[in-house]
């Protein structure tokens, strides 16, 4: 429901089916593409006994205050006027309306005094949970899940992320067509030999959805081949990648442009850039290396859009190096380090030799004395951190002229003899690595490899690709 959607179906049920969009009409009845400076109602429901499933995995590391106000911050994202934002300390879930209907009751004079609009549920809400509390409330309601998508549709510019959100948006709709569509009681009528009512409406539009979604699936497709295609021609150009992650609002696109000189936009916002970029970064002696800024982590983030971004996310999985950008200023950066953790894990990567994770901990210029002085002492106990501001450019600079040392870290010069017959694995061999040197014999071609972590990984998960290490 952003205005990248193309699809008719979406767009009937931004003009229709949202009372938001309703009380936001103009006198010709055309409703604006998205929600503008509507009054909005911020409720983040927090379980005593049983933390929601954002906080499972760490309850000690985030405050549901932080959470209450993160959730904020991403209404700030789409220019939203928070008129209240409300932490509800809920004793047990309430499976009709997760939150109790008698708290949801207590809201209703705030919402006619305040003029609500919408109402912000910093949980994940089921469809049916979401018609109760709105015909209970008579207001439009989104869930988290809803507005994340809201955030990536007004950031996405770029062919490739525009599809890639209508796909999460579509896919996250097509479950609630019951909930939001007001029209769904039409039927078409019947034919051919059945004949009777036909189709229902609800029917056709999730067929409509679906196929929608078939479609952009296979130029998706089309994406991911092209990507690798250009990956295979880096790696023949002996050119390695850096891939940038971390947690939104880290500073990551600030810390791109210091080091690439682009000028990628960089706001203290969260989601600010959404469209992945890659640029050239020069290393030292003359060394050139690519550098990729991709999107954003957040605590849940819609697993739609993890499986609507495989795309971009492809480019981390397949980078050499991987930059955790990390806000060192933030009071749940351990948290905010986990949750990102989570998502590389879910993608398959694991710190260790097959993925070397390289910390860059941003935002030094704005810790006090005793702060700055105790993330020196940790960072000096560690080889696999970096501290640095991307704001002020201090250690931006050594940072740059280091990143050479880091990508090579670990690696080792090694001879290894392919037997004549061993083509495919030679020819693996030169696409996977730097070869320094190669001799032909008669019986066997001997070559002169530089062998990173990740490369011997490879070669132990699969010994058929190896030839004869000779030392």
């Amino acid at each position: 429901m952003t205005k990248q959607t193309n699809s008719d179906a979406l767009q009937f049920v931004k003009k229709k089916a949202n009372p938001v969009w309703g009380n936001a009409q103009g006198k010709d009845g055309v409703s604006p593409d998205h929600i503008v400076q509507a009054n909005v109602l911020v409720l983040h429901p927090h379980h005593k006994k049983r933390p929601s499933k954002r906080l499972m995995a760490l309850p000690s590391l985030r405050s549901p205050q932080a959470c209450l106000e993160e959730a904020v911050g991403l209404c700030h994202a789409l220019e939203l006027n928070v008129v209240r934002p409300i932490l509800l300390n809920l004793s047990k879930l309430n499976p009709a309306t997760y939150v109790g209907q008698g708290k949801l009751l207590e809201l209703a004079d705030l919402i006619l005094a305040e003029h609500i609009e919408l109402i912000i549920m910093d949980c994940e809400l089921t469809p049916g949970q979401q018609r109760n509390i709105e015909r209970l409330l008579n207001i439009k309601v989104i869930d988290r899940t809803g507005l994340i998508l809201e955030i990536f549709g007004e950031r996405a510019k770029t062919k490739e992320g525009v599809l890639q959100v209508e796909l999460a948006h579509l896919t996250y709709q097509k479950s609630r067509l019951v909930r939001s569509w007001t029209h769904l009681e039409r039927q078409r009528g019947g034919f051919g030999f059945l004949g009777g009512p036909g189709e229902s409406q609800i029917e056709s539009d999730r067929r409509m959805i679906g196929d929608r979604i078939g479609r952009i699936g296979k130029r998706l497709s089309d994406v991911s081949r092209t990507r690798k295609l250009h990956r295979n021609s880096r790696k023949r150009n002996e050119i390695p990648v850096v891939a940038m992650v971390g947690y939104t609002n880290a500073g990551k696109s600030t810390l791109f442009n210091h080091l690439t000189h682009a000028d990628v936009m960089a706001e203290d916002l969260l989601f600010a850039t959404l469209d992945p970029t890659m640029r050239e970064m020069e290393l030292a002696n003359g060394k050139k290396a690519i550098l990729s800024d991709t999107v954003g982590f957040i605590s849940a983030l819609p697993i739609q859009l993890v499986a609507a971004f495989k795309a971009t996310l492809e480019e981390v999985v397949e980078a050499d190096l991987i930059l955790h950008i990390r806000d060192m200023s933030h009071p749940d950066r351990e948290a905010q380090k986990e949750d990102v953790m989570t998502i590389l894990r879910s993608l398959g990567l694991e710190e260790g030799p097959d993925c070397p994770i390289h910390e860059v901990w941003n935002k030094i210029d704005l810790l006090d004395e005793d702060q700055r002085q105790q993330l020196d002492n940790l960072a000096a106990l560690r080889n696999d951190v970096s501290l640095l501001s991307a704001v002020s450019g201090e250690g931006c600079d050594r940072f740059r002229l280091g990143l050479n040392d880091i990508l090579s870290r670990g690696s080792k010069i090694v001879d290894i003899a392919y037997a004549h017959d061993q083509g495919a694995a030679l020819a693996w061999m030169y696409q996977q690595s730097e070869v320094l040197e190669r001799i032909d014999t008669e019986t066997e071609t001997i070559l002169t490899v530089r062998m990173d972590s990740k490369l011997s990984g490879r070669i132990d998960k699969n010994p058929s690709l190896a030839g004869r290490i000779i030392s």
